[in-house]
C-alpha cells in the first residue's frame, strides 16, 4: 500500500493520458514556485477537508517530473488550487462528453446565475439508469432544497435519496455533496454501525474487520442494513428529507426489498429516489488503497478475488439514476462546485 499522493513509479508511468508537463505549465502560468505551490496546495486542501501529506516542493517536483503519479487526494487538491479539471492538468484523458473546463468564479451573491449553473452542471452527472427514472425531478428537488435554505419554501415532497455503489466508488463523497447543497442529513452505514459490527464480530470469535466471510454476510450484514434503515425511517416518519448511503449491492437487486422501502415511505408522503454511483475497478482500487481503512484490508490483499465479485455494469432493478464517477470525474466536478460557492457551504 502506498501513501496518499504517492504511487509506484512503474504504475504511474503506465497511466493512460498522463502528461506531467501540463502540471508544471499550469503552475508556472499561475506564477508559483514549487515552494509557494506547496503552501497554496496545503491551504486549499485544508479548507476543503482533503488530506495531502507533506505537499512539499520535493513531492510536487516528483509529480511534475513524472516520477510519481499523484494520488486521488492530491489530484483533487490540484484541481481546486488551479480551478481546473483532471484532463486539463494532464492527469488523464477526458471521458466522452465530460465537462473539462469550468469557467466560473466565486461571488459574494449566493443566488446569482453562476452559482445556479454550477449546481446544475454538477447535478447533470445524475443521469437516468432506468426508463422510469425521474432524474429531472430529483435534480429539481435538490436545487429547490438548496434555494430553500436561502429563500424559504419547498414545493416538493420530502425525499429519501438512496446513494449506492461498490466500495471506493465515491458514494459517500457524493452523498456529502448533495447534503451540502440541500441541508438534508446524511446517514452513512459505516458511521452508524461500525462500532456495533466490530464488537459483534469479536463476540462471535471473528476478526472485527471481516467484511467478506459467510458469517459476516449471513449473520451481521443484515443487521447493519436493518439499523441503517430503521434510522432512516425515524426521519421518514417525521417527513425529513434524508440521504442514505451504503453499497446496497444486494438490496437494489431485490424487488421485494425495494418495494417495501418505497411503500413505507410513500405511506408517509415521502418519495424515494435511487442513485447508483458507476465507477471503474482501477479508481475503486485507488480510493480504497488511499483511505487505508482496516475493513478494506482483505479486499486489498485479495484484490483479484474481490474484483471478480464486482460487476461494473450492475444497475438497480427498480427505476434509478446513475452518476458516472469513472476516473473520479463526478467527484472532481463536485469539488469545483464547492470552490465556486466558497463560504456558501
Amino acid at each position: 500500500m502506498t501513501s496518499d499522493g504517492q504511487a509506484e513509479g512503474a504504475v504511474g508511468k503506465s497511466r493512460v493520458g498522463w502528461r506531467p508537463d501540463k502540471l508544471r505549465e499550469v503552475r508556472e502560468a499561475h506564477g508559483l514556485t514549487l515552494e509557494r505551490a506547496g503552501e497554496r496546495l496545503r491551504e486549499v486542501a485544508e479548507r476543503a477537508g482533503i488530506i495531502v501529506p507533506a505537499a512539499n516542493f520535493q513531492t510536487l517536483w516528483q509529480h511534475e517530473q513524472g516520477e510519481v503519479y499523484p494520488g486521488p487526494h492530491y489530484r483533487r487538491a490540484y484541481c481546486l488550487l488551479y480551478r481546473a479539471t483532471e484532463p486539463e492538468l494532464g492527469f488523464r484523458n477526458p471521458l466522452p462528453d465530460e465537462a473539462t473546463h469550468l469557467k466560473l468564479t466565486s461571488s459574494s451573491e449566493p443566488r446569482n446565475g453562476a452559482h445556479v449553473l454550477a449546481v446544475e452542471r454538477a447535478l447533470a452527472r445524475i443521469t437516468p439508469g432506468a426508463e422510469a427514472a425521474d432524474e429531472h425531478g430529483v435534480q429539481q428537488r435538490i436545487i429547490d432544497a438548496w434555494k430553500r435554505r436561502h429563500t424559504g419554501g419547498d414545493p416538493h415532497r420530502p425525499t429519501l435519496l438512496i446513494v449506492g455503489g461498490y466500495a471506493g466508488s465515491g458514494k459517500s463523497e457524493f452523498a456529502r455533496f448533495i447534503s451540502q447543497l440541500t441541508g438534508w442529513p446524511v446517514l452513512d452505514k459505516d458511521s452508524i454501525t461500525r462500532p456495533l459490527v466490530e464488537r459483534l464480530l469479536v463476540e462471535m470469535g471473528n476478526d472485527p474487520n471481516d467484511r467478506h466471510s459467510e458469517l459476516y454476510r449471513e449473520r451481521v450484514r443484515p443487521l447493519e442494513y436493518q439499523c441503517l434503515l430503521e434510522t432512516a425511517y425515524a426521519n421518514v416518519d417525521c417527513s425529513i428529507s434524508t440521504v442514505v448511503t451504503a453499497p446496497f449491492v444486494s438490496e437494489v437487486m431485490d424487488v421485494r426489498w425495494m418495494r417495501r422501502l418505497i411503500n413505507r415511505c410513500e405511506a408517509r408522503g415521502v418519495s424515494v429516489a435511487t442513485v447508483w454511483i458507476q465507477c471503474d475497478l482501477e479508481t475503486m482500487h485507488e480510493y480504497i488503497s488511499f483511505r487505508s481503512a482496516a475493513r478494506d484490508s482483505w479486499k486489498l490483499q485479495h484484490w483479484d478475488e474481490y474484483a471478480r465479485t464486482i460487476d461494473p455494469e450492475l444497475r438497480p432493478i427498480m427505476p434509478h439514476m446513475v452518476v458516472d464517477n469513472r476516473l473520479g470525474a463526478a467527484i472532481s466536478l463536485t469539488d469545483q462546485v464547492r470552490q465556486v460557492f466558497g463560504t456558501v457551504f
